[in-house]
């Protein structure tokens, strides 16, 4: 560590942080070193923010800057061997009847010296020889025959009175012992022992010896020392605990070994932070990459290398800083250093306002004291027009464009441009829209084109069809001249024109498979052009928001219902998160030993296209032991080993810069669940539980979103009775009100009132934004939350 501590220190004299950044890479995740290291560097750079996320989630768990593990550790199922031994009886280990009692207690204290015989006493006690030959042939006498002692010499003729002798035939064996013990000494304890260690040295004495007063006694040898080949306690000992502490020491030893219902083994990944963090070294050109699986290697020295960890399910993380297999632990890499970059300019935001006949319903609102009416679009054009006030005092430099559509498409113009008008045949063919898009100039800095701006804004009137698809592609077509720009689509009701119609219905409540095909296609146009596309509706209308949803589900924008009042609210929250990243993809990499859960791709190796990136995203990976025989003769990890993890993260500055990001991170395998269940992070639990099963159900798949979510509770369930904060308590009953409609009234929310496993259902409006709001959710503001208590 002291090298680490060195280096920063040097690094804090020179100004520079580049080779500290690339040192720090280089180190495993969870050293000392790693967090001081992190710490010099922050008071270097002048902020702390993500040194205060490290502590206030647990740097245990953290790896990197922002790639968090659920647990401290990779949980894998005991095997079925171990389980089988832990369900067959136990046979209770009888103790032997000659061993004292378990209970028994040794006395401490030396027990009191014998008195000393009085001289009467002496007499009394005094025998001459033939009394005790005497009494020894009685003795010897009174033994079995075969304890006897036979031997000639011991077998000599018994003096004494006749009336104490038996018959003359009649001989006594009996033995003469070399050392006679007093029969008539005090009789010690059985129970006692001295306590003195073995091997101590040191003289048994009694307490009330003293060198003054008392009689002298004899002090006992010296205990030799215990060989060391010697155990401590003897093999024939078995000491059993009593039965309530063997009882509660066997079952909490056996719920520890059950395996866990739901999956602990949960990756956070912090997409924006990891993409807008500062001061991070960055290497020009590719890594080394495996040939094999694509993994980046710590290395500079070769192009490719054919053999790396994650391609064998043998090798074992190594722990030296010179071995280049395991892959690098935080490096930045700069794939086109040769590009020029693009100019900076500000991102276009374009409102694509709905102007059918169904805006002109009115609600009910209180000015004052008074009730008035206003229809949906003095609504809409009065949430805009606040906006664009806005915007122009913050922001001048931001250039906001107009499109609106009834059953004809408007591109508004600004000063010296014209608007223009697309209806009829036009608004059937895509190609056709895309060129009157690219064609059309784009819009100027709103410092320039307010006003004009909002004159727009206030002549618009309700009337026609509503045109929604064709609108829809040309605003996407016309943002797409820069990267990370914004569409927000504001409607009240279905499309149905020819192209992208949502009013023609076939089975089980269903679009039209081309439309449902055109949406698709759409989103994926946006989000390889680097769009963000967001959808409001206005509450109380059909909108099939589930078809409308995959714009704002390919390109990450939101999906919202909101109150004709709070449109002004939602427009905000929309501006405000910007794109920092397009054209972003993560993929995470494991040993063969282990794989992705819930993905795709099968086996070790799961790729996800993310798109655009704000500065919120927040995405999670599921992985666990891979199954028996699922690939060949591989087989889950061993407990008590350790694996790595690998993350590349692949995404596009807004200065045209290609970029990777690649963390590698090494955890310990265990199979104990109680060790799992203790260092468990529920937030990171419920942040993937919540955005695996709304994933699941938007696809349709009801009963696998039901099943994942039970799952995970149980999980989080059996983990809160590990000792938690009243923190995680409320953020779990919080957590749970909102899982709520995919635990138990899913059904609700679809648009035939019932689940049938055999048939895909269409959701409803209201489950359509539940389900793509929770399947794109972060953490971040429950933590920030939890950071203020």
């Amino acid at each position: 560590m002291s090298d680490v501590i060195t280096h920063s220190l040097l690094t804090l004299q020179t100004g520079s942080n580049s080779s500290l950044n690339r040192h720090c890479s280089r180190g495993f995740a969870y050293r000392m070193s790693d967090v001081i290291t992190h710490s010099l560097l922050t008071l270097q750079t002048g902020s702390n923010s993500s040194l205060n996320r490290h502590c206030s989630r647990g740097f245990a768990y953290v790896v990197g800057p922002r790639m968090e593990f659920a647990s401290g550790f990779v949980y894998v199922p005991p095997s079925t061997y171990q389980r089988e031994v832990q369900t067959k009886p136990q046979i209770a280990v009888k103790r032997s009847a000659l061993l004292p009692p378990p209970n028994r207690i040794r006395p401490r204290s030396p027990p009191p010296p014998p008195p000393a015989p009085s001289p009467e006493l002496q007499k009394q006690q005094h025998h001459s020889p033939e009394q005790r030959i005497t009494e020894k042939c009685f003795k010897n006498a009174l033994l079995p025959p075969f304890m006897r002692s036979q031997s000639p010499a011991c077998v000599q003729p018994i003096p004494g009175p006749p009336s104490l002798l038996p018959s003359n035939s009649q001989r006594l064996p009996y033995d003469l012992p070399k050392k006679e013990p007093d029969i008539g000494s005090h009789p010690w304890d059985p129970d006692y022992s001295y306590n003195i260690p073995e091997g101590s040295g040191e003289e048994m004495k009694h307490p009330n010896t003293t060198g003054s007063s008392g009689s002298a006694q004899k002090s006992a040898p010296a205990l030799p020392p215990r060989p060391s080949f010697m155990k401590s306690c003897p093999e024939y000992l078995v000491l059993l605990p009593d039965s309530v502490s063997s009882s509660k020491s066997s079952s909490s030893s056996s719920r520890s070994r059950e395996p866990l219902v739901g999956n602990p083994n949960v990756i956070l990944v912090s997409l924006g932070e990891l993409i807008s963090e500062k001061n991070v070294f960055t290497i020009e050109g590719e890594p080394t990459c495996c040939s094999q699986c694509g993994s980046v290697l710590d290395s500079l020295y070769d192009n490719v290398v054919n053999v790396c960890y994650f391609c064998q399910s043998s090798l074992e993380p190594p722990t030296s800083s010179s071995a280049i297999c395991l892959g690098c632990r935080d490096s930045v890499f700069l794939l086109t250093p040769g590009d020029k970059a693009l100019a900076l300019t500000d991102t276009l935001l374009l409102f694509c306002i709905d102007i059918s006949a169904s805006m002109s319903i009115t609600s009910q609102v209180l000015e004052g004291k008074q009730p008035i009416y206003r229809s949906r679009l003095q609504f809409v054009q009065e949430a805009v027009l606040q906006r664009v006030r806005k915007l122009s005092e913050t922001q001048p430099h931001m250039r906001v464009g107009l499109i609106t559509f009834n059953n004809q498409v408007t591109l508004h113009g600004f000063d010296e441009f014209t608007s223009r008008f697309l209806r009829g045949a036009e608004l059937i063919d895509s190609e056709y829209l895309k060129e009157a898009a690219f064609s059309f100039p784009s819009p100027q800095p709103l410092s320039r084109t307010r006003d004009c701006l909002q004159r727009e804004i206030l002549g618009l009137s309700e009337s026609g069809a509503t045109a929604l698809g064709p609108a829809s592609l040309v605003a996407i077509a016309m943002a797409s001249r820069q990267p990370g720009s914004k569409v927000i689509i504001c409607t009240d009701g279905k499309a149905n024109t020819d192209l992208g119609n949502l009013e023609v219905e076939g089975i089980d409540a269903r679009p039209c498979l081309s439309s449902t095909i055109f949406y698709h296609d759409l989103g994926e146009y946006a989000a390889s052009q680097g769009v963000t596309v967001s959808v409001l509706a206005i509450e109380g209308t059909d909108c099939r928001l589930d078809e409308l949803g995959r714009l704002a589900d390919c390109t990450s924008g939101k999906v919202v219902i909101a109150s004709p009042h709070e449109l002004y609210t939602e427009f905000e929250e929309i501006i405000e998160n910007r794109t920092i990243a397009t054209h972003c993809s993560v993929t995470l990499l494991l040993p063969t030993t282990l794989c992705v859960k819930g993905e795709r791709e099968a086996g070790n190796r799961a790729t996800r296209e993310v798109g655009n990136v704000a500065s919120d995203t927040e995405i999670t990976f599921q992985f666990g032991a891979r199954e028996h025989g699922s690939q060949g003769e591989v087989s889950a990890p061993v407990a008590g080993g350790r694996v790595s993890v690998q993350l590349q993260l692949r995404y596009r500055q807004k200065d045209g810069h290609s970029m990777l990001r690649v963390l590698t991170a090494d955890k310990e395998v265990t199979d104990d669940s109680s060790v799992v269940l203790s260092s468990l992070v529920l937030a990171i639990i419920q942040l993937n539980s919540s955005q695996a099963s709304a994933a699941l159900a938007v696809r349709g798949r009801f009963q696998d979103a039901k099943s994942e979510g039970e799952t995970q509770r149980e999980l989080m369930e059996r983990a809160l009775e590990y000792d938690r904060s009243a923190e995680d308590k409320l953020i779990y009953s919080k957590w749970l009100k909102t899982m709520n409609p995919i635990h138990n009234s899913l059904q609700n929310y679809t648009r035939r009132q019932s689940i049938r496993s055999d048939t895909l259902q269409s959701l409803t409006d209201m489950g359509a934004a539940l389900l793509y709001s929770m399947k794109n959710s972060n953490m971040s503001i429950s933590l920030k939350e939890k950071h203020q208590h």
